[in-house]
C-alpha cells in the first residue's frame, strides 16, 4: 500500500475549557468534547451552552473543528430534551456529533441531515458490515474499536464507505466496547449512560486482573500513517489540561514528522500519566498478562511535573468556511410515542419463552432454543445466538457455518450487531434481536423494523420498558453477562471485597464474566404483560 500524503487528524480530548486551550495549543486538529446532556463522561466539568459557544468559536478561528459527544443510551422520556440540545449544538456550528444510540441517531438525521454523525466506539464498530451499516444510517465517520489489531484496522479503513477513526492513546476498558454491564450491575452506575463507576480498576482474587495498562501507539505511527485511517483518537476527557497538551505535542510532532517516539518522547508520555507503563497488545495481537496493570505510586509522582503549556509553533491551517445552517428548524409536535398497551389475558398464555445458551430443557417448554454458533447441535436447538463481534478476518468462516446449519434445521437467529443483518442475508434465518443492541427507547427498537422481535436492554426498569412503543421482549431468567473479554483472564471466577463470586465461561474464542446472581421475574409475568412485553 502506498504511504498517505495527507496525515490523519489528531482528535484531543477536553474535559474543560482549559482542557480544550490545552488541546488547540497543542497541535490538535479535531477535539471532542461533552456538554450538559448525554455524554459518557457526565463526571468530567464538561461544558456549558457559553462555554460550548466559546469553545466553539476558540476552535474555528484556530481551524480546529469540534465535536460534541451525546454518547449515552437515550430513554424514551429523555428524547425530546436531547434533540432540542442536538439544535442548540447544531446552530453553534458544532463540526459533529458522537452517537451510540441508534434511535437518537435517526432522530437527529431526520430532524438535520445535514449535520454530521460519528458512530461511537459504543456502538461497537469492530467491521466492515458495521461500517457499512453505520453508512446506510446516515453516519459519516466509524470509530473503530479498540481491540482491534493493525491489520484489522488496515483493512476496515482501506474498504470502509465512510472514514475510520481509531484510539491511539489513553484508558482502554477491558471489556468488548458496549458491551459492559459490570457498574450497572454492582453499582447502578451505569457506564451505557455515562456514569461508569469503573469497576474493572477494583481488585478480584487478590489482584488486579481485570485493570489494563494505557494504551500507546506512539511507537508504531509509520504503520498507521501507511493506514487509510482519518482520524487519530486520545482518550482522556478525565485529564487535566497539562495533559491534553503534553500528550498532543508529542503526537503532533510525530505526525508532522512521519515518524515513530523517540526514547525521550515515550518517557515523557509515560510521566504525563500511565499505569505501570503503556501496552499496545491489541494492535499487535500479543494478548496476554503482560497487558495488566494499575496506578502506582510511582506512576503518580513521576506525573507530578507536568510540562508547562507553551505554543507547538505549528501553523495554523486557515479558518473554513462553513455553510450557513437553518437556524429556524423547531421540534414536531406530539413526537413522544404512546406507551405499550397491556397485553391481554390470552395473550399473555400465548407469549414465547426461549433459551440463552447453557443447559437445554425440554423442547415442549420453549418455542425457540438458542445455543452458540460454535456448539450448535440441531438436535438440542433451533436456533443460534451470534456474538455481539465478529471480525472481518471472521466473517466468512461464520456465514458458512451459518449456511450448514440452515441446512440443519436451525430457524432463528439472534442478531447482537446491527452490521451482521447484511452478514446473514439471504440464509433465510428468522431474525431477533439480541440484549446486545442496547435498545432502550421507541425510536431505536423502530430502527431495527426487519427483526421479527427485539430484546430490550436489561438496564431498563419496568416504567422505562412500558415507555417503549408495541410488542418487545425481556430477558426474564439467567446470569447476565456483564463483560465480554478478548483478553483471556483465565480464573474460573473473579471474587470482589465483598465476598461475590462472578463466574468466568469461556464462549469460543472470549471469556464471558457473569453476574454473581442470576436475574429472577418469573413473579413479574402480569408486569411485564403490563409493559407490552411478549
Amino acid at each position: 500500500m502506498k504511504q498517505m500524503t495527507t496525515a490523519p487528524a489528531l482528535l484531543m480530548p477536553a474535559g474543560s475549557f482549559d482542557a480544550l486551550r490545552a488541546a488547540v495549543a497543542g497541535g490538535a486538529d479535531e477535539v471532542y468534547l461533552g456538554g450538559r446532556m448525554a455524554n459518557a463522561r457526565m463526571r468530567a466539568k464538561n461544558f456549558s451552552d457559553e462555554e460550548m459557544r466559546r469553545g466553539v468559536g476558540l476552535c474555528h478561528e484556530a481551524g480546529v473543528k469540534v465535536y460534541v459527544t451525546v454518547n449515552t443510551l437515550v430513554l424514551d422520556r429523555e428524547m425530546e430534551d436531547i434533540l432540542k440540545y442536538v439544535l442548540f449544538l447544531y446552530r453553534e456550528q458544532v463540526d459533529g456529533l458522537i452517537v451510540a444510540d441508534l434511535g437518537l441517531a435517526s432522530r437527529i438525521h431526520e430532524l438535520v441531515p445535514d449535520f454530521p454523525l460519528h458512530a461511537s466506539t459504543q456502538a461497537g464498530g469492530h467491521c466492515l458490515a458495521g461500517a457499512e451499516d453505520f453508512a446506510r444510517r446516515g453516519f459519516s465517520r466509524m470509530v473503530a474499536s479498540r481491540e482491534l489489531t493493525y491489520a484489522q484496522i488496515r483493512e476496515l479503513a482501506e474498504h470502509s464507505p465512510i472514514p475510520i477513526e481509531i484510539f491511539i492513546h489513553g484508558a482502554h476498558c477491558v471489556s468488548c466496547s458496549g458491551q459492559c454491564l459490570l457498574s450497572a450491575v454492582m453499582g447502578g452506575r451505569s457506564g451505557n449512560r455515562g456514569s461508569c463507576a469503573q469497576p474493572c480498576r477494583l481488585p478480584y482474587n487478590g489482584g488486579y486482573p481485570l485493570s489494563l495498562k494505557d494504551m500507546c501507539l506512539a511507537g508504531h505511527m509509520t504503520e498507521i500513517l501507511n493506514t487509510k485511517v482519518a482520524s487519530l483518537k486520545v482518550e482522556g476527557r478525565m485529564k487535566p489540561a497539562e495533559y491534553v497538551y503534553g500528550v498532543a505535542r508529542i503526537y503532533r510532532r510525530l505526525l508532522d514528522e512521519r515518524r515513530n517516539a523517540s526514547p525521550k518522547e515515550w518517557e515523557t508520555l509515560q510521566s504525563l500519566f500511565s499505569r505501570t507503563g503503556f501496552t499496545d497488545g491489541y494492535f499487535t495481537g500479543k494478548i496476554g498478562k503482560g497487558m495488566g496493570g494499575i496506578r502506582r505510586d510511582e506512576d503518580k509522582k513521576a506525573s507530578a511535573g507536568s510540562l508547562k503549556m507553551k505554543p507547538c509553533g505549528r501553523v495554523l491551517p486557515p479558518v473554513e468556511e462553513r455553510p450557513e445552517r437553518k437556524k429556524d428548524i423547531t421540534l414536531p409536535k406530539g413526537e413522544r410515542p404512546a406507551p405499550a398497551k397491556p397485553l391481554r389475558r390470552e395473550a399473555m398464555a400465548k407469549s414465547a419463552f426461549f433459551l440463552r445458551p447453557g443447559q437445554v430443557c425440554g423442547e415442549k417448554y420453549f418455542d425457540e432454543i438458542y445455543l452458540p454458533l460454535h456448539c450448535f447441535d440441531a438436535k438440542k436447538a433451533n436456533g443460534i445466538a451470534l456474538p455481539p463481534v465478529i471480525c472481518d478476518d471472521e466473517a466468512e468462516q461464520v456465514r458458512e457455518k451459518l449456511a450448514r446449519a440452515r441446512r440443519q434445521g436451525a430457524e432463528h437467529l439472534l442478531i447482537a450487531h446491527p452490521g451482521q443483518t447484511a452478514l446473514v442475508g439471504g440464509l433465510g434465518y428468522q431474525l431477533h434481536g439480541d440484549f446486545r443492541l442496547n435498545l432502550t427507547n421507541s425510536s431505536s427498537v423502530r430502527t431495527l423494523s426487519e427483526y421479527a422481535d427485539v430484546l430490550l436492554s436489561p438496564e431498563l426498569t419496568l416504567p422505562q420498558i412500558r415507555d417503549i412503543a408495541g410488542e418487545k421482549a425481556v430477558i426474564a431468567y439467567g446470569r447476565l453477562p456483564l463483560m465480554v473479554l478478548t483478553r483471556r483472564i483465565g480464573v474460573p471466577e473473579l471474587k470482589d471485597r465483598k465476598g461475590s463470586a462472578f463466574p468466568v465461561v469461556q464462549y469460543d474464542q472470549s471469556e464471558w464474566v457473569l453476574n454473581s446472581v442470576p436475574l429472577y421475574m418469573g413473579d413479574r409475568q402480569e408486569k411485564l404483560a403490563h409493559c407490552g412485553v411478549k
